[in-house]
């Protein structure tokens, strides 16, 4: 775990979507980073004001570079900034990556199942990205993965070229639901995650998949109580949560 704040380079820039884009950072001295950690990013303006936010890292793989995938909050004070205004060259403060409990470990052999409200697929990709380039010895390079992903339209899908090509692998299984919009062909008209849904997509309790779920809080909530209803242990549920109720999947509150 690294500690204190420290200066990365911004080398590149990814549009993800109309409202999110993936920076990727120089972070001097890192060593490479865990499947599903995250850092602080800080902003200082000239009158000494800072503002910190956390970002989960979208990447994984050794050295020290970092991918950060960020949404621009319509009242934000530090996404707007890096979505629409940071630049190749620019230099962020930042600290981290931290995290040890929300992870992905290649040595679990446990089958796994990813489940995405919106932005929360960014964790669950670098946990994607870590099993397709996991060294082919360990445990965990041979466990099925499943991803469910909850999302607005077609057009709000991130990474969604590298999602379609690790869904090519024996391994791996992506299945996206369309809420508000869905593309033509689809054949689940658009509409909220409901727990039948939810249900036939992703393993069951006998697999004893390690399950991470990760979105807004209130999909997360809904998330976890339909998947300890259906069997599925809460010891092995692991949850990450951002911004404030959202929005739930089904008809819950």
């Amino acid at each position: 775990m690294r500690t204190g704040w420290n200066v990365a380079e911004v080398i590149g820039v990814t549009q993800e979507t109309p409202t999110a884009r993936t920076l990727r950072l120089r972070l001097p001295g890192l060593a490479g980073h865990r499947a599903g950690q995250h850092v602080d990013v800080r902003l200082s303006a000239p009158d000494g004001y800072t503002a910190v936010r956390s970002y989960s890292v979208a990447s994984a793989w050794p050295g020290d570079e970092l991918d950060l995938t960020v949404e621009e909050l319509s009242d934000g004070e530090v996404s707007p900034y890096l979505v629409h205004q940071v630049a190749v060259g620019d230099r962020l403060e930042v600290r981290g990556p931290v995290g040890g409990w929300f992870v992905w470990d290649p040595a679990d052999p446990s089958p796994v199942q990813l489940i995405a409200g919106g932005s929360g697929v960014v964790p669950l990709m670098a946990m994607l990205r870590a099993h397709a380039t996991a060294d082919p010895r360990s445990p965990g390079a041979a466990a099925p993965f499943r991803l469910l992903y909850s999302v607005r339209s077609p057009a709000a899908v991130y990474y969604r070229a590298e999602l379609d090509a690790l869904a090519r692998s024996p391994l791996v299984d992506v299945t996206l639901v369309y809420t508000r919009e869905a593309p033509p062909g689809s054949r689940r008209p658009p509409g909220r995650l409901e727990a039948p849904a939810l249900a036939a997509s992703t393993l069951t309790p006998a697999e004893n998949p390690a399950v991470f779920v990760c979105g807004a809080t209130a999909f997360v909530e809904t998330v976890a109580d339909w998947l300890i209803e259906a069997g599925h242990s809460a010891s092995r549920i692991k949850t990450e949560r951002y911004g404030g109720t959202g929005t739930s999947p089904g008809t819950r509150p």
